[in-house]
């Protein structure tokens, strides 16, 4: 797993490089058993993370004391994990609760009728839904049920802005695409880079047909990809948006040399922060690779962050956001202990404790109400601009490449690198995806 996706699923990014490892080992005889008179035994699988597994296993303990359950967190490298989980579910030794992605990784499971829905649970807990952004819960559900909640903080992409770059330009962020491309031109004059661009690697190029296409048709246009709806990626806005690709590029937006660029080394983090671009569009992860890569570009307050134009006569609405909605829990349809799994996620997951936690280890939660602690913590002036943009959007579009199928998303990635080359058309790319599966 390259750590460039690494940054984006995991939050952090900082996985132990170890084999999997249980903080707690599971019992033999497999997840959710117990004899009788014996507390509930609960399984909880999860991805290693430093910053986060200390926050739920402080979450686990606190729900054991107060229950009778005996709930166990294992934890597990990236594709260790992702392996392990599908070869582990529908057996015995599946988790009782599981970590994923949402989206299209969560649906492979709900087809296969291996999730419980967690539809009664909300009913039956209404203040527990009213806790969640709308736009991130909506994430969780597969064909209008609620089958994934929230576990980490949101990651929405955004433009990043270089305040030194602009204010020698005395220009501002863009408001409009008219505006984006007003400012392409007007860096292109003065030598700098418009957009730092990491084009060696497809999804990096994705992010500008996410926002496109989004802005340009709206977000039930990948909504029918995502459902595979027929004739889906051969809409006129899906054309559209492609040829605004084809056009930035002609344009000189992201410079000659973009296909040679890493993100996995920093190469477009750092063009960036020297101010040899002036704009960046990239994860909220970003600004952590800044913080560690770039240290000074932080502190000396350099780092613009802006929401992504609006489309001038686009059906989009210029308040919606593409990126990494969350990370979710959901519970394994066969666990014996079903009941005590979902009363864990009911009881856990927005709880003061593990809300602050999260808050604490730097991440922004997709729970409603969090602003004020926001601003008493570190960098409030960009995690509040991050919670303020995904509370008021109607809609968060998930990462293509984490919503489409693994052989779809491969196949996305490869025809996109081949459209920003120049190498294949906007209808030869809608023809070659029409033909994906």
């Amino acid at each position: 797993m390259r750590r460039s996706v690494q940054l984006r699923r995991v939050i952090t990014g900082m996985l132990a490089a170890t084999t999997a490892v249980a903080l707690t080992a599971c019992g033999s005889s497999g997840p959710g058993t117990s004899k009788p008179g014996e507390p509930s035994k609960v399984s909880v699988w999860a991805l290693q993370d430093a910053a986060v597994n200390p926050i739920a296993t402080s979450s686990i303990d606190a729900y054991n004391k107060a229950n009778n359950t005996k709930i166990e967190l294992v934890t597990y490298v990236n594709d260790a994990y992702k392996q392990k989980l599908q070869v582990a579910m529908g057996s015995p030794a599946a988790p009782d609760v599981f970590f994923n992605w949402g989206g299209g990784n969560l649906a492979e499971f709900v087809k296969a009728n291996q999730v419980a829905p967690l539809d009664d649970a909300l009913a039956k807990n209404p203040e527990l839904k009213a806790k969640f952004l709308p736009s991130v819960l909506d994430v969780g559900k597969v064909d209008g049920k609620q089958y994934g909640l929230p576990m980490l903080g949101v990651l929405p992409v955004v433009l990043f802005i270089n305040k030194d770059v602009f204010a020698a330009a005395g220009v501002q962020p863009p408001k409009t695409y008219a505006d984006l491309l007003n400012l392409v031109d007007v860096f292109k004059g003065k030598g700098i880079t418009p957009i730092a661009l990491a084009g060696s690697q497809g999804w990096t190029e994705l992010m500008w047909l996410e926002y496109l296409l989004d802005r340009i048709g709206g977000a039930d246009k990948f909504a029918n990809i995502a459902a595979g709806k027929a004739g889906a990626w051969q809409d006129p806005a899906v054309v559209k948006a492609l040829g605004e690709i084809q056009n930035l590029v002609k344009r000189g937006a992201f410079g000659t040399n973009f296909a040679s660029v890493n993100y996995d080394n920093q190469g477009a983090s750092k063009l960036f922060a020297t101010g040899k671009a002036a704009m960046h569009l990239m994860g909220t992860w970003d600004f952590s690779v800044q913080k560690e890569a770039n240290p000074d570009f932080i502190k000396n307050g350099k780092l613009g962050f802006s929401a992504f134009p609006a489309y001038e006569g686009g059906a989009g609405d210029p308040k919606s956001v593409v990126g990494n909605p969350s990370n979710y829990y959901s519970v394994n349809a066969a666990s014996k202990s079903k009941d005590a799994s979902v009363d864990f996620l009911v009881k856990s997951l927005a709880s003061e404790q593990y809300v602050n936690g999260l808050i604490d280890a730097g991440q922004v939660p997709a729970i409603k109400g969090v602003e004020t602690t926001l601003k008493s913590k570190p960098n409030a002036d960009f995690t509040g601009f991050t919670y303020d943009l995904v509370a008021n959007a109607p809609s968060f579009t998930q990462s293509w490449d984490q919503a489409l199928s693994p052989s779809v998303s491969t196949e996305l990635l490869t025809n996109l690198q081949k459209l920003f080359l120049g190498q294949i058309t906007p209808d030869a790319f809608v023809a070659n995806m029409a033909k994906a599966k």
